[in-house]
Order: C-alpha cells, then structure tokens, then sequence
C-alpha cells in the first residue's frame, strides 16, 4: 500500500510527537573533585556520567567513565537528596556498599548497568527505610529529587574516604518538540522528493 503525499506526512508529524513525548531522561555531569571533602583536594580525577531515567519502565541506566584518580577506587553510588539543587551532601540512595560490578581498586574504569527500580536489590535499605518503607515511596522521593537536581554520583577512593569525584545530574539538553516536527516535516518532504524523482 502507498501511502499519499498528506498521509505519508501526517504519520511523520505523528510519530515525531510520539516520540518527542516520551518519558525516559536522559541525566548528564562531569566528574571533577567539586563539592567533594577536603582530602580530595589535590585529586586531578575527571569522568563523565549519563544516566537514562525512565519512569514509565522504572529503570535507570547508569554509564560511568573516569579516569586520572589520585586514589584507587573504593566505592561508586547515587546520592539523594540534598537540600539544595547542586550543592551539599545526601545519603546513598542506590545499592550499598557499590554498585555491582563498578570496577574497584583502580585509578580510571568505566561502568555500564541497568537497573530495575521496582527491585529492592537496586535500592540502599536506608534509603527505602527512610522514605515511606516501600520501593514505590522511594522511587518517587528518588524520581523527585533527581529531577530537581538534588542527587549526585560520586567515586569514593584510597585518597579520599568520603568521595574523590563527583557530579552532580542535570537533564541532559534535548530538541524542542518544534525541531523535532520541523526535522521530521524535513525528512517526509524528502521522501517525497525522492519518491517524485524516482517515478
């Protein structure tokens, strides 16, 4: 079946707002010693963090890269929730005392993992303990505080107990839904274009 030149970009415009509506996030921050305690001072550590938050899945994906740490890594988790956007310190709100699998006793790594938030395995027990007591209380006090620039990954080390590098998660800048009809508007025309040319 073909389709016709308003119809063809119709379910273009379609789509676009489908996916211009979806609900997973895309979280980023760059690790640097910022905001960490004082013994990581001198630490020239730097990384990158992504974190896709999805609401409708309950899941989070998290990919750590780092490397130059002083000290050799100890521990690596979420914190949530400060008291103000991007400053202070929380208490740990993903899985104690790491996160499975992050690379320890090392200097730079990278670290990829999905998470199923509506598991308890994924969760800190105080964190759930102290937000309402069920996995659901606190993915919503996590979901809360994350969007509201309230939670931050850090990398614990040999150098500094409390925390080497940090960052704190911010959304991630994303295409307004104009640019995603328009680029989409752009690429039906161009089948189009293509399909005229082509008879």
């Amino acid at each position: 079946m073909r389709l016709t030149a308003p119809a063809l970009l119709a379910t273009t415009l379609t789509l676009g707002a489908a996916m211009a509506s979806a609900h997973p996030v895309t979280y980023i921050g760059t690790l640097s010693n910022l905001g960490e305690p004082a013994a990581a001072a001198s630490s020239l550590g730097t990384g990158t963090v992504s974190i896709v938050f999805d609401d409708d899945a309950f899941t989070m994906k998290v990919d750590v890269t780092f490397s130059g740490m002083s000290g050799n890594t100890t521990a690596s988790h979420i914190h949530c929730c400060t008291a103000a956007a991007g400053t202070g310190s929380a208490g740990v709100a993903t899985p104690v005392p790491t996160f499975p699998g992050f690379p320890l006793g090392v200097t730079s790594g990278s670290y990829s993992q999905t998470f199923d938030l509506t598991q308890a395995s994924s969760w800190n027990p105080a964190f759930i303990t102290a937000n309402g007591g069920t996995v659901s209380s606190a993915f919503a006090v996590f979901s809360t505080g994350l969007a509201g620039g309230k939670a931050y990954l850090n990398i614990h080390s040999t150098l500094s107990a409390g925390g080497e590098i940090r960052t704190f998660l911010v959304p991630a800048p994303v295409p307004e839904p104009e640019t995603y009809a328009l680029m989409l508007a752009g690429l039906g025309l161009l089948v189009l274009r293509r399909r005229s040319i082509g008879r």
